[in-house]
């Protein structure tokens, strides 16, 4: 049984899936007898193990209980919910950290992954526009740090469609596109990510409704995020991850190639270019 408390430093969460992996095996439970006494899948069990989802203190209170751990999970179940990210964004945020490949579909504004400090900056004070300069400040340094995961040079596979109003929508001002849109585009000359443009005159599409972001890992099922405003969904179940997956390849098939589309974010990027020095 699982005695001592986990370092809150260490990747907690991967330490309490690792330890839960070492209970439930003790106990002579699969993953999908587990995740039945619990009223989840086999796969949601597989994916608190690898880290890859957050446990929540009602599960880990059941989890104690059925697996006879003595309160280790509740215990510890507090380290590994800290989150530097807003609630209904965490288990994402921390699931993408993961993932050996990442698709999105971005309607209306770049993706986090691919925002620059003053375009991230200009976002947040959007949303937030009577926060402090401080609280605009720690936004910035937690959405940049997320970008780190692109200096990896080959992992995750990140591929991103951009609706054309993506481009077309200033956000701060021109110099800020210029950049961020800049920044795009040597990210893909460096052949570190794929972009590709789904332009206006493509119409009613397969994800009118929002975003899409589809995240594979190593080793554990696929997971699907859709987000509206200051709400988010995880899904882990096989169906709806390969529905959502699908609208994601209907994108693409609507989307322009690659080479067009690198074409369209530089076109664009050299007005944004022109606007500031007018």
């Amino acid at each position: 049984m699982p005695q001592k408390n986990l370092d809150p430093s260490s990747s907690p969460r991967a330490l309490l899936g690792a330890e839960l992996r070492v209970a439930r095996e003790r106990a002579g439970l699969s993953q999908a007898e587990l995740g039945e006494r619990l009223f989840v899948s086999g796969a949601f069990i597989g994916q608190l193990e690898t880290g890859t989802r957050r446990m929540h203190l009602d599960f880990a209170r059941q989890i104690d209980e059925i697996l006879d751990t003595g309160g280790f999970f509740v215990r510890n179940c507090g380290a590994a919910a800290k989150s530097k990210y807003p609630d209904h964004f965490a288990a994402a945020a921390e699931a993408e950290a993961l993932a050996t490949a990442i698709r999105e579909y971005a309607p209306l504004i770049i993706p986090g992954l691919l925002q620059t400090e003053a375009y991230a900056r200009a976002v947040f004070r959007a949303y937030q526009p009577t926060a402090t300069e401080d609280a605009i400040e720690e936004l910035v340094t937690n959405r940049l740090a997320r970008a780190a995961l692109l200096q990896d040079p080959t992992t995750p596979l990140l591929w991103c469609v951009l609706d054309e109003a993506v481009l077309r929508r200033a956000v701060g001002d021109s110099a800020v596109m210029a950049e961020a849109l800049h920044h795009i585009t040597a990210l893909i000359r460096s052949h570190r990510i794929v972009v590709q443009v789904l332009p206006f005159r493509a119409g009613a599409h397969a994800s009118t409704g929002g975003s899409i972001k589809l995240m594979a890992f190593e080793d554990a099922p696929p997971l699907a995020y859709v987000e509206g405003s200051g709400t988010g969904l995880l899904f882990d179940d096989p169906a709806t991850v390969t529905r959502h997956a699908l609208t994601y390849d209907l994108l693409t098939a609507d989307a322009l190639s690659r080479r067009e589309s690198l074409a369209l974010i530089e076109s664009v990027a050299e007005d944004y270019a022109h606007d500031e020095h007018a």
